[in-house]
């Protein structure tokens, strides 16, 4: 991209001063830093995700706050991340992860996986495997597919909400 690599991540000094911008409006927000997070979702080793970033920007703000952890971030881009970066980012202050990349991807395999169960109905509204004078309407009807996509959504959902409860 042209950026140097330092270049791509928060620094202490950046998230405070997002605090002293922000703190006399209010002291309820969240810092969106850059420890290595994108959104989507890419090759293992194109991205190095450095959890340990926000710790950093705990402690050094915490002194001058006078408490452990003052900051609350949130994790943009959390889509394919390793179980055990999801738990220290959330010990080191994370309260909300984005991950949209995988959910549209669920929704879309919920989808994928009907029309595989489903395709030899899915090829025209009357004819299928049970005859040629069968119809299909039940199948291709979008109740049904859109209701896969959703299960298999609500399914990853789930699962992200294990991934990030755990560390609490």
């Amino acid at each position: 991209s042209g950026v140097a690599k330092d270049k791509l991540y928060s620094t202490p000094e950046d998230t405070e001063l997002v605090w002293k911008t922000l703190s006399p409006i209010s002291s309820m927000f969240t810092i969106a830093a850059a420890f290595g997070n994108v959104h989507g979702v890419y090759k293992p080793g194109n991205v190095k995700l450095q959890p340990d970033l926000l710790d950093s920007f705990q402690k050094n703000m915490g002194p001058k706050m006078g408490y452990e952890k003052p900051f609350f971030f949130v994790f943009h881009g959390g889509s394919g991340s390793e179980k055990s970066d999801i738990e220290k980012a959330v010990s080191y202050g994370v309260v909300k992860m984005n991950v949209d990349t995988d959910t549209q991807w669920a929704y879309w395999e919920g989808l994928l996986k009907f029309y595989q169960a489903k395709s030899g109905y899915l090829q025209g509204q009357i004819g299928n495997p049970e005859g040629e004078d069968k119809p299909n309407k039940s199948y291709y009807d979008p109740r049904k597919w859109v209701r896969c996509s959703e299960e298999s959504m609500r399914d990853r959902v789930i699962v992200g909400y294990k991934d990030l409860n755990k560390s609490l």
